[in-house]
């Protein structure tokens, strides 16, 4: 496979240069072992928990297990042996160096039952994603820099809606990426497959493996969509707390992410519910079993899967930013909607709405404009709609129509 240069691969370093412990986190199959290899050196050894032998011995010696022959331990997969962190965490009490413990782990750590040492304050965590199409194009994550200053390219490579279909359709599961059509379609169900019979059980104790693979292609259908427990589980035979059990735990995998609503002005009038998204486009369409020549003239699901594609891009260029940015979405009572909203870390907001199709009206617009005149108290605003079109325009009063490809120009 062809190797992508990660955006993440520069905080990585500069975190461990920082802090003595960085944890990795992130889906399988993402990268995060690609990446965390390429700190292998004479100064760092590389030990993973996927291989059988090294995983019993964590288990039966941990204190053994994390002492350092280098200046710097990696430990792959760390969920799977979680005694280890009580051992990390007191070896980094003792000898505060940073940079001492590189773990990865393609489950939300926090979340374990059995983890109940905490490592606040000698740990930093970054996410690792699925690729982005700007890492695939090896363009730096600069689209946020460009829309807070308005400096635009007028025209930018052109993506029309088919080509965004098709890039959508292959998502960012680097393997997957290599493949077409049918297999790789067979490698994203193999994949789901490969997680619940094995990662699953060791974050949870959940045994219907049949109820989380249905739900797992809800979830897929429900993509883009605001929350809803009871429609949800609508379709399952299974309780409401057992539905929030089952999505806890696929978060925790991190299949699925919610994006939360803005509400720091007027919070009556805000709505609150969070929105769910896929954490990758082409596992989406996967387990919907859609097909280019279904859906291409189907506005709904074309518009769901370009909206998954864009949050997923959107979110790798947030995670890039090292906490400058945080992303959510907005909703009021009236149904004026933006699809999503990132505030910087001095208070400014970009407002950014999805549209499929390559032509842009003034009415696009009416949802940023009220916003504008209403829910602001003195905060710089920025409204664009990521559209299919080739031109970068301005409409007016910072609100502008920007191509698709200025998300990696």
């Amino acid at each position: 496979m062809m190797h992508y240069p990660r955006w993440q691969k520069s905080t990585v370093n500069q975190m461990m240069t920082e802090r003595r412990v960085l944890l990795l986190g992130g889906a399988r199959q993402c990268g995060k072992t690609t990446l965390a290899r390429e700190l292998e050196s004479d100064l760092a050894e590389y030990r993973t928990l996927d291989d059988a032998t090294l995983r019993e011995a964590a288990e039966n010696d941990p204190q053994g297990f994390i002492k350092r022959n280098t200046t710097t331990l990696i430990i792959d997969e760390v969920q799977r042996v979680p005694s280890l962190l009580t051992e990390i965490k007191k070896a980094v009490d003792e000898d505060t160096t940073p940079g001492q413990y590189l773990l990865t782990g393609s489950a939300n750590i926090q979340t374990l039952p059995t983890v109940k040492e905490s490592l606040a304050g000698r740990i930093a965590k970054i996410r690792l994603r699925p690729l982005a199409h700007g890492e695939v194009k090896k363009k730096p994550p600069s689209f946020f820099e460009s829309a807070f200053s308005q400096s635009f390219k007028l025209k930018n490579a052109h993506y029309d809606r088919d080509t965004l279909l098709e890039i959508a359709f292959r998502g960012g599961f680097p393997e997957a990426t290599t493949l077409e059509g049918n297999g790789r379609k067979r490698w994203h169900i193999d994949y789901i497959e490969a997680i619940f019979e094995r990662d699953l059980q060791e974050i949870t104790r959940i045994h219907r493996k049949k109820a989380m693979r249905e739900l797992m292609s809800i979830l897929a259908a429900w993509s883009g969509k605001f929350m809803d427990i009871t429609a949800i589980g609508s379709g399952l035979s299974i309780h409401r707390n057992t539905i929030e059990n089952y999505l806890n735990a696929i978060e925790a995998l991190y299949l699925v992410e919610r994006v939360f609503p803005w509400t720091k002005t007027d919070y009556a009038r805000v709505g609150k519910q969070s929105k769910l998204f896929l954490v990758d486009s082409g596992l989406m369409a996967s387990l919907l079993g859609w097909k280019m020549d279904q859906i291409r003239f189907d506005s709904d699901r074309s518009g769901k899967l370009i909206e998954t594609f864009a949050f997923n891009e959107i979110m790798a260029q947030v995670d890039a930013g090292n906490g400058i940015y945080e992303l959510y979405h907005y909703q009021d009572r009236e149904k004026r909607e933006i699809d999503f909203l990132i505030e910087r870390d001095d208070g400014a907001l970009l407002g950014i709405e999805i549209k499929a199709g390559s032509a842009v009206g003034k009415k696009d617009f009416n949802a940023m404009r009220w916003f504008q005149d209403n829910q602001l108290k003195g905060q710089p605003f920025i409204g664009i709609i990521l559209y299919s079109g080739e031109f970068s325009v301005s409409f007016g009063n910072n609100l502008w129509a920007v191509p698709f490809g200025s998300l990696w120009s």
